[in-house]
């Protein structure tokens, strides 16, 4: 009899303890599964109210975005096989979910996301596979929308307001690089490049490093830099009738692994050597990392510090 009771008693506690667990884990569930409404550049997106998994793809824009505030993803997008050295202290765990324009579904639905930080990029069809996947926003590629990327991921991890004093320490940086300049390039061209697949590529006013440039300093716009779509290629012949007093050349590797040697042709070739910047070394290749998108708050800040300096000489 005693045997019987102290069975049941036994039971009972063991019951007591799995019910306890199991609502200690529903209570867990509940809070993971808490969602929020938020709204970014004119839309409104269902998201997780503190997003712990969040996987990167098509979005470089957003991995320097992570940089800055320090948000170790999930998943995230390599280069050639590997993540970037300048996302390192990022990286450590994070598991490569393909490549910037093919992301890999399979990789990303293992990770199980609460959130995916797409491309503006990618394709409708795209974006549809991976909504069914989680909830999917797609981050502007566009420069000018790099106060809202980064609002949008601080949001999203509770760093708000680690986002705006990453900002303002910005703006503050613009002003003393805007009086140091002054009028000294008034009527003079600067021009950022990117050397891709051997070919020199120009952008569109408000994408690459461009917005930096023409809206934040002011400087003026060339003709060339109008007409230019999100990104252009140029004939060097153009380039050179172009003739610019500045120019910031970006070559990565990585993007030139069939022409590795494209950047040192360049510089070799006759009508390179007759335009305005290399006749007064006024030419600076990679002042910021090759592989920096130029609309992010890391790349706008890093860029600034490296350049004025250079266009104030």
């Amino acid at each position: 009899m005693k045997k019987r009771k102290w069975l049941y008693r036994s039971f009972m506690v063991l019951l007591i303890a799995l019910l306890a667990i199991g609502g200690v884990q529903s209570s867990a569930a509940a809070a993971t599964s808490k969602t929020t409404k938020i709204k970014y550049l004119g839309k409104t997106y269902t998201a997780p109210v503190t997003a712990k998994r969040i996987v990167i793809t098509g979005s470089l824009e957003t991995m320097e975005d992570a940089l800055v505030l320090g948000v170790k993803p999930a998943g995230g997008i390599t280069v050639g096989g590997k993540f970037p050295d300048m996302f390192k202290k990022i990286t450590g765990s994070t598991v490569s979910i393909g490549e910037k324009a093919q992301p890999n579904m399979e990789a990303i639905v293992k990770l199980k996301p609460d959130v995916i930080l797409a491309s503006t990029k990618f394709p409708p069809d795209v974006i549809n596979k991976l909504q069914k996947i989680a909830p999917t926003i797609p981050v502007s590629h566009i420069s000018t929308d790099w106060e809202a990327n980064l609002r949008l991921l601080a949001t999203l991890t509770g760093k708000k307001q680690q986002a705006e004093s990453i900002i303002k320490s910005y703006k503050t940086q613009l002003a003393t690089a805007k009086k140091k300049l002054g009028t000294k390039l008034k009527g003079k061209k600067v021009v950022v490049i990117r050397i891709r697949n051997g070919n020199i590529m120009i952008y569109h006013k408000d994408v690459f490093f461009n917005s930096t440039l023409y809206r934040d300093l002011g400087l003026t716009v060339p003709n060339e830099i109008k007409k230019a779509q999100t990104q252009e290629m140029i004939s060097l012949e153009k380039f050179s009738a172009m003739n610019p007093d500045y120019i910031f050349v970006q070559f990565a590797k990585d993007e030139n692994k069939s022409q590795p040697e494209a950047l040192k042709q360049l510089q070799k070739n006759p009508i390179w050597k007759n335009i305005k910047a290399v006749k007064n070394n006024k030419v600076f290749v990679n002042v910021v990392d090759p592989l920096a998108q130029g609309g992010t708050a890391w790349s706008k800040t890093n860029f600034l510090k490296a350049a004025v300096p250079m266009l104030s000489k």
